[in-house]
């Protein structure tokens, strides 16, 4: 029998590490409101959790990354008296390349989906929380938040200010009954990462890239445990330990090769399409 516990909810719940949280709160007995931009797979979702584990699934499509989507969401569920035991801040965004060359719109809705709607979403429902003196949330940091990477400078520090609030928000509502916990997840297969560019089978075997069943698991885990922070994997627990000490020449040096490297690229690819041309 599942014990039912209310609901949890989940941000960016469609795909990837969220869709394992919701199906691993499922599990736990939770009912779930699963929140992203896709309601098609957000739908495909909801008849998954409601045939495997007969729960509850309310779904609201939003796009976390406008201004006003903390408080849409919070007003969602007021309206539909969904009272929220677990809060998992999941939702994000990747952008790759140099900051000055970023679509602006694009870095805005980054900052606005790592760092404004998840601190939103713990004031509004964390208050309700403490209020009643129990409850839990989940951020999902990364471990590029222990040191700001090149190419990823927008996305890397933005994860650390998730980090570092939710090690500030732990000391403030442990004392009221409500437990906070970061996650912070290294190389996960999902969409995110193009096949035709990552061996992820070869990446999974040699433990440099995780499953995301197994990143969703852990993370709640530790969120049950009344952990701070979770690092899963070994390989990524070294990360977090040593790069912070690395001098950032190291980086930079690294970066210079790099950059180097993809120039030589374009130029060879610049070369040989215009031998076919000329052909």
């Amino acid at each position: 029998m599942i014990r039912h516990h209310g609901y949890a909810l989940v941000t960016g719940a469609s795909s990837g590490i969220g869709w394992h949280f919701a199906r691993e709160l499922a599990k736990r007995g939770y009912s779930i409101v699963a929140v992203s931009n896709q309601p098609e797979l957000l739908e495909t979702l909801k008849t998954e959790l409601s045939h495997d584990f007969s729960v509850q699934v309310f779904i609201i499509e939003a796009d976390l990354a406008r201004h006003d989507a903390a408080a849409h969401v919070f007003d969602i569920c007021e309206q539909n008296r969904l009272e929220v035991q677990v809060l998992v801040n999941n939702a994000g965004l990747l952008l790759f390349g140099e900051a000055v060359e970023l679509e602006i719109r694009k870095v805005e809705e980054l900052l606005q989906l790592h760092m404004v709607t998840p601190a939103l979403l713990c004031r509004l429902f964390g208050a309700h929380m403490a209020e009643r003196g129990e409850g839990y949330i989940l951020n999902v940091s990364s471990i590029s938040a222990v040191m700001p990477y090149p190419y990823i400078s927008y996305y890397g520090p933005s994860k650390a200010f998730l980090r570092d609030f939710s090690r500030a928000l732990r000391t403030e509502l442990k004392p009221r009954g409500v437990g906070v916990t970061c996650l912070l997840p290294g190389a996960t297969a999902t969409a995110l990462y193009d096949p035709k560019v990552v061996n992820v089978p070869l990446a999974l075997r040699l433990g440099v890239m995780k499953k995301p069943e197994s990143v969703a698991k852990a993370g709640l885990r530790g969120l049950f445990a009344g952990r701070a922070e979770v690092v899963h994997g070994f390989f990524n627990k070294i990360i977090v330990s040593l790069l912070p000490f690395l001098p950032h020449i190291v980086i930079r040096a690294i970066f210079r090769l790099w950059k180097n490297k993809v120039h030589r690229g374009r130029s060879n690819q610049s070369i040989e399409s215009a031998r076919k041309l000329w052909h």
